[in-house]
């Protein structure tokens, strides 16, 4: 799964998803929580940035509350699910990202990983979003990050990661025009170990009010 992530490098994010104009200023975050607002990547010729609540709300909800199991979407039988089959087909959307957290079993306790790419470029999960409207007819707007199952890499800390997409296949992912699921349920596949690093860092991360560049320090 994806509970939490960092978005330390803002200044690259323009240029890397070719965003012509931003919202607001991006604000470096090294300990993006549930329920937060972040930004998100939709196509809009050229892409756009637009701030969302982390926690899928179906549009159809009967009320404007995430629960934690929409912050991460299975990539297995996405088609099915009712919270998730109307957005795969055209309410797709990524999530910039340098990083994300993973906490590993120790026994009685949980050690949290920082795993990132090797060359510590900015990266994209897959996403979806909904649009909730409340009934003073203001607009929610939320979405959930895509998992699969663990490459090599994270097997040994969990069983599921995030997807990440490749460069080459984000344009395909925001492409509007696909909506038949089957065009792009290809792409929803573990990133390639090889291509990662990870490494052990201190439980003050499991606090999201710490949103410190400490969070990142490697411990032994």
């Amino acid at each position: 799964m994806c509970g939490r992530y960092t978005l330390s490098n803002t200044a690259g994010v323009q240029a890397r998803f070719e965003i012509a104009q931003a919202e607001q200023p991006l604000t470096p975050r090294f300990n993006v929580a549930p329920t937060q607002a972040m930004p998100v990547v939709l196509k809009n010729s050229p892409n756009r940035l637009e701030w969302m609540k982390w926690g899928l709300v179906p549009f159809w909800s009967k009320e404007p509350k995430s629960s934690y199991s929409t912050i991460n979407a299975r990539a297995e039988g996405i088609t099915e699910k009712p919270a998730y089959r109307k957005p795969i087909k055209n309410q797709r959307c990524i999530i910039p990202a340098d990083g994300f957290y993973e906490w590993q079993k120790t026994g009685t306790s949980k050690q949290p990983f920082y795993i990132h790419l090797k060359n510590g470029e900015l990266f994209g999960f897959a996403g979806l979003y909904d649009l909730y409207k409340n009934p003073d007819g203001s607009v929610l707007k939320t979405y959930t990050i895509i998992t699969t199952e663990a490459n090599e890499l994270m097997a040994d800390i969990h069983d599921r990661m995030p997807v990440i997409l490749h460069p080459g296949d984000e344009e395909l992912w925001l492409d509007p025009g696909i909506t038949d699921p089957a065009q792009i349920l290809p792409l929803l596949k573990p990133y390639p170990a090889q291509e990662m690093a990870l490494y052990p860092v201190s439980r003050l991360v499991n606090k999201p009010e710490n949103d410190v560049p400490e969070t990142l320090q490697a411990v032994s």
